[in-house]
């Protein structure tokens, strides 16, 4: 596989004037949450208006102000992405008390509204139901009725897309492809509407400003882009927090690119990712074992597997899975300006070998 570029620069996403109109092929990026309290200063810092609506308790007023200012990225990501590109945006939605009342505040319908009207068009979304053992799952008068509210486990995966499907028509284009597949058994779960694993919380570098970051999880970075892009492709997160996106990249064989507004937190993103090549190979090691496991207890089942991978020599179900590759990373190299190039290699066959019991006679 050719060597990719990650860059991670640090900037406002609300002006992505550096990056080439229709020049991104997947956006995958979690904004910070409107009416989280959490992201309160961010937006304050955005809009001086919004401190005011908060401090006189208008939630209304508070939550428009904090969109409008989403508003402008979601113009430049409709800006730079490509005819047939995608768009998945993890949102949660807020609850809060303001002005003695308790509400919800939707900012998943609030973000799709505007993406449709800037243009893109809504493919089935995802429900990430993000497991917890919190002992209390309930708000307001506990037991007794109506009072009592229910709690919030899931947030949401919107999914977009810029005009009609993708064109790939080009040899190369079809090789990549071919390449980028995906294997079956993933394919079963990957495209369910409900995701059901842990969120995040993924440690900071100590020169952080933050205290603590809405991270997703590695897996939902990796998925996403696995689905809805293929190797070669260049792949925007316009919040890059903590470089979770730019890692998924990296492992897949994608081009990355993130945008992070808190200079401090780029840096940290660029410092993990410098010394991401053990975690990203044990993960690509984790999911070939993962397919390994599945022909095993296929195969003992007395399901036959009808075709074989031709880069790493193992059973699949499928013929798209026939020239899937997926590769080791080799080195990842730090340049200036958080660019960074990183190398791969053919994963070898010993790692994934199929050792299957011999079936028992009649």
């Amino acid at each position: 596989m050719p060597p990719t570029r990650q860059l991670i620069l640090t900037g406002d996403s609300r002006d992505l004037r550096a990056i080439e109109p229709e020049s991104i092929a997947l956006v995958v990026t979690s904004p910070p949450y409107p009416m989280i309290a959490m992201w309160d200063d961010s937006f304050c810092a955005m809009n001086p208006e919004v401190r005011s609506a908060l401090d006189t308790e208008n939630g209304e007023l508070a939550f428009g102000l904090m969109h409008r200012e989403l508003d402008r990225v979601w113009r430049e990501v409709w800006r730079v992405l490509v005819p047939g590109g995608i768009a998945c945006v993890n949102v949660g939605d807020a609850t809060r008390t303001l002005g003695g009342l308790f509400r919800l505040y939707s900012n998943h319908v609030r973000i799709l509204h505007t993406l449709e009207r800037r243009g893109l068009h809504s493919l089935p979304h995802i429900l990430w139901r993000k497991q917890t053992n919190a002992p209390n799952k309930f708000m307001g008068s506990g037991m007794l009725p109506p009072g009592a509210y229910v709690t919030l486990e899931h947030e949401h995966i919107l999914v977009l897309r810029k005009e009609g499907p993708r064109e790939l028509t080009s040899p190369e284009q079809k090789a990549r492809r071919r390449r980028s597949a995906f294997f079956w058994e993933e394919r079963n779960v990957w495209f369910s509407d409900v995701w059901d694993f842990k969120g995040a919380r993924q440690s900071l570098g100590a020169s952080s400003s933050r205290e603590r970051s809405g991270a997703f999880p590695f897996e939902l970075a990796y998925r996403l882009v696995a689905m809805f892009s293929i190797q070669g492709d260049t792949v925007l997160d316009p919040f890059a927090g903590t470089g979770t996106m730019i890692l998924a990249c990296a492992a897949l064989g994608r081009n990355g690119v993130g945008v992070e507004i808190d200079p401090a937190m780029a840096e940290d993103s660029r410092r993990r990712l410098a010394g991401a090549t053990p975690e990203l190979n044990e993960w690509t090691h984790e999911r070939l074992e993962r397919h390994r496991e599945f022909v095993r207890q296929r195969a003992a089942s007395g399901k036959e597997l009808k075709h074989a991978n031709a880069h790493h020599g193992f059973p699949v179900v499928t013929g798209q899975e026939a020239d899937l590759a997926i590769d080791s990373i080799r080195r990842i190299s730090a340049g200036e300006e958080g660019d960074h190039r990183v190398e791969y290699s053919p994963t070898e066959a010993g790692q994934i070998s199929l050792d299957l019991p011999p079936k028992e006679s009649p």
